[in-house]
């Protein structure tokens, strides 16, 4: 059984699994959604743009933390979704995941497909690439040395990882970022990505996917390069490709009135599960 929950007046529900990993539940009721975040891991990324969307739009939100325990491991952070989903016994449901979290999606629809009922996958690859091993061997240099950069240099470091040449053009945007940049390096937050070890090659392995796909890529995403994830979705049967432009890694934040569009318009092609049936094993 899973820990006690805590409702609050704003109509979230908050608890802990079995395992610990901390939950949040948006809305009382419709048919849920479970969002995957990227390194870092804290479910409070989606809370600002996507969460009020799906909750308007009648779906339960499903967000939680996964911290450092699942840093740079799909196949760890895959596990904990599954822990996740069998302690709230959910009915198969839509999993929405960004990077690391799509990866890990990407990972559970292999293993245990009969937990979802689709999955919008954002910023993802199926294999490594030149550039990303690359930065996974600086980082891990980097931190091999005890290297850590000043808060002021981190933040510039993620502003120009993370954001579209377009961003980058609008002043007073910058400024906001790197704010949110520097308070996050001074604090250990979530919203930098920080890369981990490469992914393995899986794009043979898609073709074993059953349920729906979409793939959303991010034009100017230099950490997860667009074309990665229209590979992805080539190699995974009936899905869908979709491509932001003037947005970088965090295009879901950057640009999330199209980011939530193509989320609800995906949404509403998913066929309905009993809200009542659950399928997990």
């Amino acid at each position: 059984m899973r820990g006690p929950e805590r409702r609050e007046r704003s109509g979230r529900t908050t608890g802990r699994t079995p395992d610990g990993t901390a939950y949040t539940v948006h809305g009382a009721a419709g048919p849920p959604v479970v969002l995957v975040a990227g390194a870092g891991g804290t479910g409070r990324i989606w809370e600002h743009h996507q969460v009020p969307a799906l909750t308007s739009a009648g779906h339960r939100v499903v967000t939680f933390d996964h911290g450092p325990a699942t840093a740079g491991r799909p196949t760890a952070l895959a596990a904990q979704m599954r822990e996740l989903l069998t302690a709230l016994g959910l009915p198969p449901c839509p999993l929405v995941g960004h990077s690391l979290g799509a990866l890990a999606v990407q990972e559970l629809l292999l293993t245990d497909p009969h937990l979802a009922s689709g999955a919008l996958l954002a910023a993802t690859r199926g294999r490594p690439d030149a550039v990303g091993e690359a930065l996974a061997r600086a980082e891990a240099a980097s931190a091999a040395v005890g290297t850590r950069l000043p808060p002021e240099y981190e933040a510039f470091v993620r502003l120009v990882q993370n954001l579209s040449p377009r961003t980058l053009a609008d002043e007073g945007a910058v400024a906001e970022w790197l704010d949110l940049f520097e308070f996050t390096a001074l604090t250990g937050g979530p919203v930098a990505y920080r890369p981990g070890p490469p992914v393995r090659n899986r794009l043979a392995d898609h073709a074993r996917i059953p349920v729906p796909v979409l793939v959303v890529g991010f034009a100017d995403d230099v950490l997860a390069p667009a074309p990665l994830g229209r590979e992805v979705a080539a190699a995974t049967p009936g899905a869908r490709y979709a491509e932001l432009p003037d947005a970088g890694h965090l295009g879901f934040l950057e640009r999330p009135e199209p980011f939530n569009a193509l989320l609800l318009d995906f949404l509403a092609t998913v066929a309905p599960t009993d809200p009542g049936v659950s399928r997990v094993r």
